[in-house]
């Protein structure tokens, strides 16, 4: 991951002078291989008229070679949440699959961020039910999903954008906890999460499926 933290939500001291935002935040050292490092500065910045021509210039490597991290072009456009930039990355052939060293893929970066366009961008350019259910059920090597980062964020339009398109509210991560146990308590969030996984299970009491069928529509 780029930046540390990101994947929780903007820390209070990242949102003072300039936050994750300033330029002087940008790796631009020796951890970015030199052919990748327009590609990299382009898609921290949100410059998508940079962003192509880094693209057009590229002829070491591929857009879905880690810039830092084990993260890609389009995890860091994912990350700093410029739809632009994400847009045109996933028109060059970017990957929705890729991991960075977290085992993460960009949606849940996109997730932490709480940056629902990008979200659903992503959701829709996987192309069918069964890509983006297999999106929403990746884990990182936390054991979290997509899902688990936008409840641990805070942010009620991505959980419910989820939600709508299937992600599980009962899966655990490592740490045994749900979605909604990383929510804070009393919020919207930890209730819509709990409502849904009541609801979850109740649906799966009823049909008789397992939650792994149930994504395969039983």
């Amino acid at each position: 991951m780029a930046v540390p933290g990101r994947r929780n939500g903007l820390m209070e001291d990242e949102e003072e002078e300039g936050g994750l935002f300033d330029e002087a935040m940008l790796e631009t050292d020796s951890e970015v291989p030199p052919h990748l490092r327009e590609l990299s500065e382009a898609a921290q910045l949100g410059n998508v008229d940079a962003l192509r021509q880094a693209l057009d210039n590229l002829t070491e490597g591929t857009i879905n070679d880690p810039v830092e991290d084990g993260d890609t072009a389009l995890h860091l456009a994912c990350l700093y949440g410029f739809g632009p930039c994400v847009q045109l990355l996933l028109e060059r052939g970017a990957s929705l699959e890729t991991r960075d060293e977290e085992g993460a893929i960009p949606l849940h970066d996109a997730c932490a961020g709480g940056f629902a366009e990008i979200v659903d961008l992503l959701l829709n350019a996987a192309g069918s039910p069964e890509h983006a259910n297999q999106m929403l059920r990746t884990v990182d090597t936390e054991g979290d999903t997509p899902l688990h980062h936008a409840a641990r964020g805070e942010h009620l339009d991505v959980v419910h954008l989820l939600l709508a398109a299937g992600a599980s509210p009962t899966e655990k991560n490592i740490y045994g906890k749900t979605p909604a146990e990383l929510a804070d308590p009393d919020t919207d969030v930890r209730s819509v999460l709990e409502a849904a996984a009541a609801g979850f299970r109740s649906w799966l009491h009823v049909t008789g499926c397992s939650y792994r069928t149930s994504l395969r529509l039983c």
